[in-house]
């Protein structure tokens, strides 16, 4: 793929994710209303999914010397799109797959649900009714992936910035 082709790439994924992720926490605050700001877990859950989807909605509109400014490289640099990108790929990969099986695991096996709401958000639809396969591998699995897709590109450029450092 051409740098062109990657950079589009990852800025459209980078903004589809972000906004995922902030979709994602309106649930969470939504389950709680006015009792949210008592219950420090919600609290962790929504800060978490809206910090890296303004994040990465942020990253996909900035412009390519603001980024490579941040993580000290260069404009050109074919590693500033095409490491997040990647490491994007992979972690939504697997949310996907985390998603499918949450749904699929027996009711036998009594997940945890906070230990499945850190690795699943769309676990909270779940716990509330029981969604179709179709439901699962359509849409919450999807969205699972975009929430993971925001971590990835966040972690990512952290780590590239703390890279440059040394």
């Amino acid at each position: 793929m051409t740098g062109r082709a990657i950079r589009i790439t990852c800025r459209i994924i980078a903004c589809v994710c972000g906004v995922i992720s902030l979709a994602t926490a309106v649930p969470y605050a939504m389950l709680r209303g006015a009792d949210l700001p008592v219950q420090s877990e919600w609290v962790i859950f929504v800060a978490i999914l809206a910090a890296i989807g303004v994040f990465s909605v942020l990253v996909s509109f900035l412009p390519r010397a603001w980024i490579a400014r941040l993580c000290k490289k260069d404009r050109e640099d074919e590693g500033l799109f095409h490491l997040p990108l990647k490491v994007l790929l992979s972690f939504a990969a697997t949310a996907y797959l985390v998603a499918v099986f949450a749904h699929f695991a027996p009711h036998t096996w009594n997940l945890n649900a906070q230990v499945m709401l850190a690795l699943c958000p769309l676990y909270l639809v779940k716990m509330t009714f029981d969604p179709s396969p179709v439901l699962v591998f359509f849409v919450l699995a999807p969205m699972n992936a975009g929430v993971y897709g925001s971590l990835a590109l966040t972690l990512a450029y952290a780590w590239m910035r703390l890279r440059a450092r040394t």
